[in-house]
């Protein structure tokens, strides 16, 4: 018995006779309600044919960016299927225009911002600030902010042979005991030329929001970057 093949199990015992289940190999099956063992009865075969009309083709690629990229998005509730489904799909195809673990900061290239500004060289010592003094739990901060923007390839070290011509501090803000990097750009403002485009400014935008049917958020890590 050791290497025989088996196909078919037959279970018999005890209970099974008691509540009159045929337990034998028969064609057809029965069994006995109570105690009236000559009352038998038996389950219809089920005939029912079921057809698939078509199989949904699942996209493994798309997949994947819902529950890795997609994971933390909060999409609106009053979203159908359909518009939810349309609308990953659309980010999925403008994919490289967004963060993802490789590139935490989105890869947008060819959108350089420039800085144009109202004066010539040699600049004023305005625009050649010292730094701002700060604690030592905020420069601690500061260098982990620092590292983050380097790994990241967003600022680079200044050579020793580099000139720099403009200098603006930077200082450390805190909040609910996180921190954040501010640039004091309020001199390099001064002699900088206002972009033909600007920013709406924040009321402007609020009163904007309420007939947006999708909003969208930006880090302030990619403004930085451009």
């Amino acid at each position: 018995m050791e290497n025989c093949s088996i196909t078919h199990y037959i279970l018999v015992n005890d209970y099974l006779i008691i509540y009159g289940i045929d337990s034998h190999n028969n064609n057809n099956r029965y069994f006995t309600i109570g105690d009236n063992k000559c009352q038998t009865f038996a389950f219809l075969p089920f005939k029912r044919q079921i057809t698939v009309s078509k199989v949904a083709e699942v996209n493994l690629e798309l997949e994947r960016f819902k529950s890795e990229q997609l994971n933390e998005a909060e999409i609106s509730l009053h979203l159908t299927d359909n518009q939810e489904n349309e609308l990953s799909a659309h980010l999925y195809d403008h994919r490289g225009a967004f963060a993802s673990d490789k590139e935490p900061l989105g890869a947008i290239i060819g959108h350089e911002v420039e800085i144009i500004l109202n004066i010539e060289r040699p600049y004023p010592p305005l625009l050649r600030r010292p730094a701002c003094p700060a604690s030592t739990k905020s420069r601690e901060a500061l260098e982990i902010h620092i590292k983050e923007l380097l790994d990241l390839d967003v600022i680079r070290k200044v050579g020793h042979n580099e000139e720099v011509e403009i200098i603006t501090p930077v200082i450390v803000e805190w909040h609910n005991e996180k921190s954040r990097m501010v640039r004091d750009f309020r001199a390099l403002n001064t002699y900088t030329v206002p972009d033909r485009y600007p920013i709406p400014k924040f009321q402007i935008a609020l009163s904007q929001i309420s007939q947006a049917v999708y909003i969208s958020t930006m880090d302030l890590k990619d403004f930085i970057k451009m």
